[in-house]
């Protein structure tokens, strides 16, 4: 999303010598099984999501100052944490009500805290944190699994649809004076659920996830979502992301298959990349299946500017 290096002109494309698994004087099958399969990344992050979702169930229900709240809004040992959307909700009604100067100094270091994560990690917190995620991934793949059977089709969506949601839901905030979003902020609903106990919402999102298996898969994270598409906003000039090295790919595309985001790796196509090296855009969620099933290490994770560093 919003990649200048997009519209530049392509380089020609590879010819079938100039292929990894020609270089090394073996066929492609050869080459690809001398990578062992793994789930490294995929693996490290479920991990982490859990773990997170569960450090606030666990602060809850021992009574501790550790991850206190929700993934709406917390305090992590004390430091306060504001999700940027909802932040920007708040400061829209402030604005036009006259006491955006009056909030609090805990806000700020909310909203900046998440702001600054988000602009060096870019949308990281989509597939590290967000427990929607989680269930999105296992609804696509019962999605992919009907749609290989042909028991229904796929229908996808404009990615940009998702900031009508964004500015719409800042305008009702604006004129009922509410956070109405958080009202159906699967996040949210999701995390207060977790931590404190189930809730009608939870109807929400079933009906949303049943939406997804049948019709279109990862609707809301794709093409709904505000937080994702906030943190796509600030995330633009990311240091951490993905590379791509055009010289080590054989264009399976197997990597644009797994993809929660595959509008994202548009430059893996033969004869689309436009340079040797290429960087995922701000739709990225650093998610790491890419970089799992990549037989030649073409995709990897890095932080920009580091190898001038080192």
């Amino acid at each position: 999303m919003f990649n200048s290096s997009k519209k530049k002109t392509p380089l020609k494309a590879k010819e079938k010598g100039e292929m990894p698994y020609a270089k090394a004087g073996i066929s492609f099958k050869e080459w690809r099984d001398t990578k062992p399969k793994t789930n490294k990344w995929r693996n490290l992050r479920w991990g982490v999501l859990i773990a997170v979702n569960l450090l606030f169930m666990v602060s809850y229900l021992l009574g501790l100052s550790l991850l206190e709240g929700s993934l709406s809004g917390s305090r992590a040992f004390g430091f306060y944490l504001m999700d940027t959307y909802n932040a920007l909700q708040v400061m829209t009604i402030s604005i036009f009500d006259g006491y955006f100067w009056a909030l609090t100094m805990n806000f700020w270091i909310g909203f900046f805290t998440i702001l600054t994560l988000s602009i060096l990690g870019g949308r990281t917190y989509c597939s590290w944190v967000c427990p929607y995620h989680l269930l999105a991934e296992f609804a696509e793949k019962l999605h992919d699994y009907f749609v290989k059977k042909k028991k229904i089709k796929e229908h996808s969506y404009n990615i940009y649809l998702r900031f009508v949601f964004w500015i719409g839901f800042l305008l009702i905030a604006l004129f009922t004076k509410n956070i109405v979003f958080e009202d159906i902020n699967p996040i949210g609903i999701i995390s207060r659920s977790l931590i404190y106990g189930p809730s009608i919402a939870l109807l929400w999102i079933f009906a949303l996830l049943l939406f997804e298996i049948a019709y279109s898969k990862r609707f809301w994270c794709r093409y709904a979502c505000p937080v994702g598409a906030t943190w796509a906003i600030t995330g633009q000039a990311a240091l951490l992301d993905i590379k791509f090295d055009l010289d080590k790919c054989a264009h399976c595309r197997d990597c644009q298959d797994v993809c929660l985001v595959p509008h994202e790796l548009w430059f893996v196509q033969k004869g689309k990349a436009t340079q040797e090296t290429h960087f995922t855009g701000s739709d990225c969620t650093r998610c790491g299946l890419c970089v799992d099933v990549c037989y030649g290490d073409a995709l990897k994770f890095t932080v920009k500017g580091m190898d001038k560093i080192l």
